[in-house]
């Protein structure tokens, strides 16, 4: 199977830092059992336990911050003239093509973390529930820019309806 290349397309990678932003919420994750399990471990003079959670913790978190990045660098959108596309993943790819007449509305979001990157989330709502239209990433000055042009170009293909 080929990746979907049309020729028309000039695709917008997310911005970089996601990673970090990603990667520092995987490790808050990954540390709270290991803290936790090691304590127990140390207050019970079980020492081996506390040193397998710890490696196991460690190597977990090594390989997840690897397939942090791997997913990041991955991730693109692209404005086509009736539609927004959306690719993401390496081993399982996932192409999403939205129609901006089935746009219902746009929506910027980002957390403290996010906030703290400058990055936001683009969502993207249509009548489909099971439509997953999303750009994590995004620098915060282009998802503004991006909701707005996503919103009137929605408007503009439902005029046309």
């Amino acid at each position: 199977m080929t990746e979907f290349q049309p020729d028309d397309v000039t695709w917008q990678y997310v911005s970089r830092k996601l990673i970090p932003a990603r990667v520092i919420t995987l490790w808050i994750w990954i540390a709270i059992p290991i803290v936790g399990v090691t304590a127990l471990g140390v207050i019970l003079g079980v020492w081996s336990l506390a040193g397998a959670v710890f490696g196991a913790g460690l190597v977990v978190g090594l390989w997840g911050s690897w397939i942090v990045r791997r997913q990041v660098t991955a991730h693109a959108w692209a404005e086509r003239e009736d539609d927004l596309v959306i690719k993401r993943g390496r081993m399982w790819r996932a192409v999403t093509v939205v129609p901006y007449g089935r746009m219902q509305y746009v929506e910027v979001e980002s957390g403290p973390l996010a906030r703290h990157f400058g990055i936001a989330k683009v969502q993207l709502h249509t009548a489909s529930p099971g439509t997953d239209a999303s750009i994590a990433g995004v620098p915060a000055a282009e998802a503004d820019r991006l909701r707005d042009r996503l919103t009137s170009r929605g408007e503009s293909q439902l005029a046309g309806l």
